[in-house]
C-alpha cells in the first residue's frame, strides 16, 4: 500500500479535557486496531465508472471495494454512502432503486440522500429551452458526516472516496483540528484532485482490479426473503 497513517508521538486531541484524553488514551492502548470510516460520494463514484465505459462495475458491493483499501491493523466500522434518488426515467430509476436496496443489505452501512436542482437552459441557436439537473448537497452532507465524526472520535483514519476538490476544506479541518487522526483520499476512475492530493495525508487510486473483486452476486437476497437481481443493462 501507498500511504503512512500510524500515529506519531505527541498526538493529541484538540477540544478534549485531561480526563477524556487520558481516557481515550487508554481505549486506544486497549485495542490496536485503527477504526476506519469510509465516505463515498455515489456520483462521483459512478461518473468515473461512467466515463471509463465500466457498466459491469455499477453492480458494485462498497462495503467490499473500501475493504481492499485497508492495511493490517485496520478495522472498518462504518461505510457512508452518499447519493441523490433518481426519478426518471423510470428504467433507471429501478435499476438505482435494486441498487440501494442490495447496498442496505450490508452490516454498519448507511446511506445519505442530496436532491437534484433543476436549470433552465436556452439553446442560442433555435432558442429552445430545456431543462438540465445537478446533483446537490452531497459534498455538505460527506463535511458534516465526517466533521462530526471527528468531533465525536469514531475514526482513526477516514477514506475518502471522491475526487471533488469542494471537499478540501473538510479534509484539511480534521487533520488541523485532530492531530492523532488521518484522512486517505480514493480516487474514483478517471477522476483526480490535485487540491484533495494535497490536502489530505495520502491517495490511492480505485483500479480496475479491485472493483472486480468486489461485486455482488448476480443475485442479492433481502433479509425478507426478497431477491434483488442485477440489472441485465449492467451486465
Amino acid at each position: 500500500m501507498w500511504y503512512n497513517i500510524g500515529n506519531s508521538p505527541g498526538d493529541s486531541i484538540s477540544g478534549l479535557t485531561p480526563t477524556l484524553w487520558v481516557g481515550c488514551l487508554l481505549l486506544r492502548k486497549a485495542s490496536s486496531m485503527e477504526r476506519v470510516i469510509a465516505y463515498v460520494d455515489g456520483y462521483n463514484l459512478y461518473y468515473g465508472l461512467r466515463e471509463k465505459g465500466w457498466k459491469r462495475f455499477y453492480w458494485l458491493n462498497i462495503k467490499a471495494m473500501v475493504g481492499h483499501f485497508l492495511r493490517p491493523g485496520q478495522k472498518l466500522v462504518a461505510t457512508k454512502y452518499f447519493t441523490t434518488i433518481v426519478n426518471y426515467p423510470e428504467a433507471k430509476r429501478r435499476r438505482q432503486s435494486s441498487f440501494l436496496e442490495a447496498l442496505q443489505t450490508l452490516s454498519d452501512f448507511q446511506i445519505y440522500y442530496g436532491h437534484f436542482l433543476a436549470d433552465s437552459v436556452s439553446c442560442r441557436e433555435c432558442g429552445h429551452t430545456y431543462r438540465t439537473y445537478h446533483e446537490k448537497m452531497t459534498d455538505v452532507n460527506i463535511s458534516v458526516e465526517m466533521m462530526s465524526d471527528a468531533f465525536q472520535d469514531q475514526f482513526d483514519v477516514a477514506f475518502l472516496v471522491s475526487a471533488d476538490s469542494d471537499l478540501v476544506g473538510p479534509v484539511k479541518a480534521v487533520q488541523r483540528l485532530f492531530a492523532h487522526k488521518r484522512v486517505v483520499v480514493a480516487f474514483p476512475p478517471a477522476r483526480s484532485s490535485k487540491a484533495l492530493k494535497q490536502a489530505a495525508g495520502a491517495q490511492i487510486y480505485v483500479s480496475r482490479t479491485t472493483l472486480a473483486k468486489s461485486l455482488f452476486p448476480d443475485q442479492v437476497v433481502k433479509p425478507d426473503g426478497y431477491v434483488l437481481r442485477c440489472p441485465p443493462e449492467w451486465r
